[in-house]
């Protein structure tokens, strides 16, 4: 219990309290136009999400056979890591885990083993500490290159998009001097620096960015189109950039093109700091873990076909009424969280995904997702649009930093304070 105590106050301290922060160098927003890296918008709050940039729709489906999700087992599976905060695989390796360290390194995971040598080494361009480091991953599908993208707080503080070529000779090492910057975003705080990322079924990659840091949304990104903080992006980097885009692609069917001030590569607005990103991968659904403010944390859901969705901060926090006390948020155009919980259950949600392994079939269509407080893991049924308790499927005291799925399907965590990568399966399979 005084561990979990520990962990609770320093996360309450660093991650969710956040009332009085300390600005990082990087402290002005730069004017940017549409479609380029630069960055972010500086510009009055009323540029505010359009009333007629409204949401599309989408049904649920893929949920479990059962009413009732299996208790899950968490075993050990790899230690010696450094602050691991992510993991993923890639599609011509299916043996192998890819684990991020946040000060700047990804190491990889072979056949329950770790590898000496890192993956990528870049601890001396990333600041690393609290909420800032490397912070996400996601290999580019089909790439010819092995080229991957990682997210990063670079030394200036900004939150940097970048991709790298894996080596041609040697496919277990990345070739450096392939960098390439797609992104930079300006930041005021060193907090909410979100970092998730992960490639859609379309192809196109999505990031999910924090709202810059600072209690309440000092800067009211979420509820701003001007900005790239606090969203869902969407770009596409699959091709060759069109004329007058430097670096990347807008899709067509983005939610915000053609409406300036928005931005065209928002996908998704009204998040405060998502913390782990990623699709099911049998409906395609989005599914969001976004970390509150001091009362509630919530999982969001952004399902196949839906896009320009508002999840509501700093209007609300999970589905009440932001700052507390407010009473008039119910007549707003918001799409409200799947499940949230309140601070006595946690403090730092952790968003998982939903099991389509071939391991576990009492597990499918189950979305799991955990805690960094408390180290507990919940289940909902993936088909439901509004779960209003979620079910704990097992306690750990574990300090879950991300849940994913390996190339089979089957689900691995990080436990960021014990160094470790840790295997989910299900009790007495």
């Amino acid at each position: 219990m005084g561990r979990r105590l520990l962990l609770a106050l320093l996360v309450v301290l660093a991650l969710v309290g956040c009332k009085s922060p300390t600005p990082s160098p990087s402290s002005a927003a730069t004017p940017r136009p549409s479609a380029s890296p630069t960055g972010v918008v500086s510009a009055p709050p009323s540029a505010a999400i359009p009333s007629s940039a409204a949401p599309t729709g989408a049904t649920p489906s893929g949920g479990p056979t059962g009413d009732t999700p299996p208790r899950l087992s968490i075993e050990p599976f790899v230690s010696g890591l450094q602050d691991p905060v992510d993991i993923t695989w890639r599609q011509n390796d299916p043996s192998s885990l890819f684990v991020v360290e946040q000060a700047g390194r990804i190491r990889i995971v072979r056949e329950g083993k770790l590898v000496e040598r890192p993956f990528l080494d870049i601890t001396d361009i990333v600041r690393s500490g609290g909420e800032q480091g490397l912070l996400g991953l996601a290999f580019l599908p089909g790439s010819d290159k092995g080229r991957f993208f990682v997210y990063y707080t670079d030394k200036n503080a900004r939150q940097v998009v970048a991709s790298y070529d894996t080596d041609p000779a040697d496919h277990d090492v990345a070739a450096p001097a392939t960098a390439q910057i797609w992104l930079r975003m300006a930041d005021s705080f060193p907090n909410h620096n979100g970092g998730s990322m992960v490639f859609g079924p379309d192809g196109d990659l999505y990031i999910g960015t924090g709202d810059g840091g600072g209690g309440g949304d000092p800067l009211r990104s979420g509820q701003r189109v001007d900005t790239l903080l606090a969203k869902i992006l969407r770009i596409d980097v699959s091709g060759p950039p069109a004329s007058g885009n430097p670096v990347y692609n807008i899709p067509a069917d983005n939610p915000f093109v053609g409406r300036p001030p928005a931005l065209p590569e928002i996908f998704d607005t009204g998040l405060r700091n998502p913390w782990r990103i990623r699709f099911d991968r049998s409906t395609g659904d989005l599914w969001i873990g976004d970390v509150g403010q001091g009362d509630r944390e919530e999982i969001d859901v952004s399902r196949k076909g839906a896009s320009g969705l508002d999840f509501g901060w700093n209007i609300m926090e999970g589905t009440a009424c932001y700052p507390p006390g407010t009473t008039d948020c119910s007549d707003q155009d918001l799409t409200l969280p799947v499940t949230d919980y309140t601070h006595d259950l946690g403090c730092s949600v952790t968003g998982g995904t939903v099991y389509r392994g071939a391991r576990f079939p009492t597990l499918v269509g189950w979305y799991l997702f955990s805690d960094y407080c408390s180290g507990e893991f919940w289940a909902i049924d993936s088909s439901k649009d509004r779960v209003d308790t979620p079910t704990i499927v097992a306690e750990t005291e574990y300090s879950i930093s991300a849940i994913n799925e390996d190339a089979e399907g089957e689900l691995y965590a990080t436990d960021l304070s014990g160094g470790q990568l840790v295997k989910i399966g299900v009790e007495g399979a």
